[in-house]
């Protein structure tokens, strides 16, 4: 059965009315109120959507593997979305979107399915396939390399990030990557979300390839290390990031005039209370989180507070790291969804074993619980300081928003009013900033359809498009964030999602119109 109900336009007008309320000092708007070359998309990943995870040569990544483990009774995660096979279908609805780029990510074992070696063809055909069929429609694709996916067998052979063998590896998998597609490929991100996938994957063991020790781990790890790992890994993705790039610019730049950038997840920082304490420990947790990865990138070094609270678990770089991974970045990608609070909390560093969470000597609480399906708290003001914090701490770099988007339960209902409203709050967030000067170039909405989410596999939903898992074609349904995106990106003024935009846009909403 077609998900959605039918709603009268009585009915939608009121429900709209109803969540019209300004939640951005930015409250109207529209497209032409951003700056000229402004670029706003969708994005997903390879792992989270494309499927045909055994055809064609491609072979397991550590997201198979944490799959099968963790969600094998979900729908058949071997097939996701099957955007493989349904790519063209899935760019023509990016072309009634409106969507000026797209960002995915390549399956770094479709591409070369040992880790390293030969290239697998029929990889490369699908690659090709689907960034020729972006740029015959008008869009630009955003490339990310590695996004939380490196292949099993490296995995296996060596521990992947753990050890400096991958830098050797992936410099040579980014090697093929430029060479094949950065003819027609400009925006290039070596790793998304260093930082999470460090906590995640080494440090609570969560996410994949789930390593950690007692008493940090969240889940039974069989291997792994909490205390050092996380920081080990880290150290290693920013020297293949420093390596990629100064590879690419040695060898590519001059011709394909690209840009080469590396992605950070962040959160809006609120001290609990006005004291002095509360205060420096939200930079404390700033310097943990995001200057972690951005203190190398501009500096060369990691944020002081790292190297006293960690010590020697935390590596060093050399003098020549350290002016290899310095400005080795030519645009930064920001993931933003919500904002936490923290409060002071010395007496961790007083324990005996560590890890990054309790080395940080805070306490964080998140404003809404990761592991659930309800919907985000929206806080526009909260990505609004991220995106100034960049400017005001780091030299205001060029910035994309890449991630960012409401989550709601994985239901039949098409009428996702709360991503509608998440969605013109935070990109109001992006107009404050870009007016207060930030260096911000483009917004990218997460996710274009729905997807397989690393924290709640199907039970979430961060899609503009819903797809039925229950169809066999795996059939996609635009939402009502769909069309409002589409309005607002074709030149629609919007003012929060109430009485203006109705009035001037009433005789061409209908229910059908929205909802068929």
């Amino acid at each position: 059965m077609q998900p959605g109900t039918f709603l009268s336009l009585s009915c939608l007008l009121i429900s709209l009315l109803h969540l019209s309320t300004g939640v951005s000092s930015v409250n109207e708007f529209s497209r032409d109120d951003f700056p000229p070359g402004f670029v706003f998309g969708s994005g997903t990943s390879a792992y989270q959507v494309e499927g045909a995870a055994n055809e064609d040569g491609r072979t397991p990544s550590i997201w198979d593997t944490f799959a099968h483990a963790v969600y094998a009774h979900e729908h058949n995660v071997d097939v996701a979305a099957d955007e493989y096979h349904k790519y063209k279908e899935d760019v023509q609805l990016m072309v009634e979107t409106g969507l000026d780029a797209y960002k995915f990510s390549i399956s770094w074992s479709r591409l070369i399915p040992n880790g390293r070696g030969p290239v697998n063809p029929k990889g490369l055909q699908y690659y090709n396939n689907l960034i020729n069929e972006l740029i015959r429609h008008g869009i630009q694709p955003h490339v990310t390399m590695n996004h939380f996916d490196h292949p099993q067998a490296l995995e296996d052979e060596y521990g992947g990030w753990v050890s400096r063998n991958i830098i050797r590896d992936f410099t040579a998998y980014a090697d093929v990557c430029f060479r094949e597609f950065g003819d027609r490929v400009l925006y290039w991100t070596t790793v998304n979300e260093p930082n999470v996938f460090a906590l995640g994957g080494y440090d609570s063991g969560e996410e994949p390839p789930q390593r950690c020790s007692p008493p940090f781990g969240v889940v039974n790890c069989s291997k792994g290390n909490s205390t050092s790992e996380p920081y080990l890994v880290v150290h290693h993705i920013l020297l293949a990031h420093a390596s990629a790039v100064n590879l690419y610019r040695k060898q590519y730049k001059d011709k394909q005039h690209g840009f080469v950038g590396l992605s950070i997840y962040t959160m809006g920082l609120l001290p609990e209370t006005d004291t002095k304490e509360d205060i420096i420990a939200s930079q404390r947790v700033h310097d943990f989180y995001v200057g972690w990865i951005m203190d190398p990138l501009v500096y060369g070094d990691y944020p002081k507070i790292m190297k006293k609270n960690v010590g020697s678990r935390i590596p060093s770089f050399t003098n020549l790291e350290s002016k290899q991974v310095k400005g080795s970045f030519d645009f930064l990608g920001v993931i933003y969804y919500l904002n936490v609070n923290v409060k002071d909390n010395p007496e961790s560093l007083k324990m005996k074993q560590r890890d990054p969470q309790t080395d940080v000597a805070a306490k964080i609480t998140f404003s809404a619980d990761l592991s659930s399906d309800d919907e985000l708290p929206i806080t526009p003001w909260a990505l609004q300081g991220v995106l100034e914090k960049f400017k005001q701490q780091y030299g205001n770099p060029p910035i994309f928003v890449f991630e960012n988007g409401q989550r709601t339960k994985r239901n039949s209902s098409l009428e996702d009013f709360g991503r509608l409203t998440y969605l013109h709050g935070n990109i109001g967030g992006v107009l404050d900033a870009l007016r207060n000067g930030s260096n911000t170039r483009g917004y990218l909405q997460w996710s274009f359809i729905d997807v397989f989410e690393l924290l709640s596999g199907y039970a979430s939903s961060y899609g503009l498009y819903y797809v039925d898992l229950d169809d066999p074609d795996l059939k996609r349904y635009p939402k009502l964030s769909a069309h409002w995106y589409s309005r607002f990106l074709k030149g629609g003024s919007i003012s929060g999602v109430g009485p203006i935009e109705l009035e001037k846009n009433l005789s061409a909403l209908s229910a059908a119109h929205l909802f068929h």
